[in-house]
């Protein structure tokens, strides 16, 4: 299927008009960022996995009535979505103490959340990407009170169906974030979840070992990125359970 001109380059995927008007190619790189992307590097194999994860997940949403903007995948690393304008917010699912919240709070990594919490930054590099309140969000017309009651839902909805299926396969989801798109139809507009989930936007510990399965292995040094997201991979059956770590063989 051919693509069209790059629309946007980001640190994780590069965007490409799609064959169709509405439609977007969105192309999964090797590249993994951490601190803001003060720390970098190439991991040989890293996009091919998040492509097939983060279809996983998708296709899973759609199934059970959680709207996304994604339409079909193309190929290793490509896939088809819907164009959709993204609301400038990172929308942040805690249901464990981990990274920042527990820098900010103090609270031990690893401590269960009372209920799960739900955050939101604003989506700006330059910036850090800050934590914003709803106070923020509606002063400065990101998102409107319904945009927001909507969004809450969405976000939970992803995390009773990302909880359920990784604590399936013995994965204990302690956080992960997800964009949220505004789709128009005529008149009419609905909100989507958007961009990608997969290991990249989650932390993911083995329920057993508490081994991370996560962008933490690269942001702290823990081993091969590549194995702990095959590992995930394999569980999920998105890969063989034989298959070695080094050069994933995806299920098609």
């Amino acid at each position: 299927m051919a693509r069209g001109k790059k629309i946007y380059e980001g640190k994780a995927k590069i965007l490409f008009e799609g064959p169709e008007p509405g439609t977007i190619v969105q192309y999964f790189k090797d590249d993994a960022t951490a601190f803001n992307a003060e720390k970098k590097d190439v991991i040989d194999g890293k996009g091919v996995l998040n492509n097939r994860l983060s279809e996983y997940f998708m296709v899973g949403l759609n199934q059970i009535g959680v709207p996304t903007h994604f339409l079909k995948r193309l190929n290793m690393r490509e896939q088809l979505v819907r164009s959709c304008e993204i609301i400038p917010l990172e929308v942040i699912v805690r249901n464990f103490a981990a990274g920042s919240m527990s820098k900010r709070l103090g609270i031990e990594e690893g401590t269960q959340l009372p209920r799960p919490i739900v955050e939101y930054c604003y989506k700006d590099d330059a910036l850090g990407d800050p934590l914003v309140t709803e106070e923020h969000i509606a002063a400065f017309g990101w998102a409107t009170q319904q945009d927001m009651d909507d969004i809450l839902g969405l976000a939970l909805r992803v995390n009773d169906y990302l909880s359920g299926v990784m604590y399936g396969v013995g994965i204990k989801l302690i956080d992960f974030k997800i964009e949220i798109g505004r789709v128009y139809e005529g008149d009419f507009q609905r909100l989507v979840v958007a961009d990608e989930i997969s290991p990249d936007s989650c932390r993911l510990w083995d329920i057993e070992t508490g081994q991370k399965l996560d962008k933490d292995v690269f942001r702290r040094d823990l081993g091969s990125l590549t194995d702990a997201y095959a590992e995930v991979a394999r569980r999920l059956g998105v890969m063989p359970k034989n298959s070695g770590p080094s050069k994933p063989t995806l299920v098609n």
